[in-house]
């Protein structure tokens, strides 16, 4: 089995991947396979609506110039699937959106390629505005038919400057108890 992690962070190793490795610590734990792939740097667009994924039903976007693609692959390949995003003006980063959109509408027009995978959200926040982008993130996995997969709260943590959110007892405790809730769903239906 395969957990595939996506950080839509434009900061490279920050709060998002660190609240994402605490759930991977977990995965691994479960003998779970994890793989981080991070936005960071990356260029990329949102999804430009030419519908030649409908036409060309080769499971790839259209748009073959940037990342999206080898994250769609990766995301096929996968069991589990965590997005995760900072909280940006109370939602989720542009590169994690562009990538929802991208992937969602390829997926869609793929007979929901990504149906039944197991999907979760984390996000890293410093105040508020993150329930509204851990509800982009899910509604990209219900919509996309996958199974959402959740903890004893939000999966979220506060914190701003790197490494602030490892302060947050009980985002991190959220985090982990994520990972665990992912491993134990994974097992039952594999």
């Amino acid at each position: 089995m395969k957990v595939l992690a996506i950080n839509g962070s434009a900061r490279k190793d920050g709060n998002t991947a660190m609240l994402i490795r605490t759930v991977f610590e977990e995965l691994d734990k479960e003998g779970i396979e994890t793989e981080l792939l991070q936005l960071s740097g990356e260029k990329i667009r949102g999804c430009i609506a030419c519908y030649k994924c409908k036409e060309n039903k080769d499971q790839r976007c259209a748009v073959d110039n940037d990342y999206i693609n080898t994250c769609i692959e990766k995301m096929l390949d996968a069991d589990g699937i965590i997005l995760g995003s900072p909280t940006y003006f109370a939602d989720v980063s542009s590169e994690i959106k562009a990538l929802i959109d991208r992937a969602g509408m390829t997926s869609r027009m793929n007979e929901d390629m990504f149906k039944r995978k197991v999907g979760a959200a984390v996000i890293a926040r410093r105040r508020g505005g993150a329930i509204h982008a851990f509800d982009t993130i899910n509604h990209f996995f219900t919509i996309g038919q996958m199974i959402t997969v959740g903890s004893n709260y939000w999966n979220f943590a506060s914190g701003l400057a790197k490494g602030e959110v490892e302060n947050d007892a009980e985002g991190i405790g959220t985090m982990r108890t994520l990972g665990q809730n992912m491993a134990w769903l994974l097992k039952k239906i594999e």
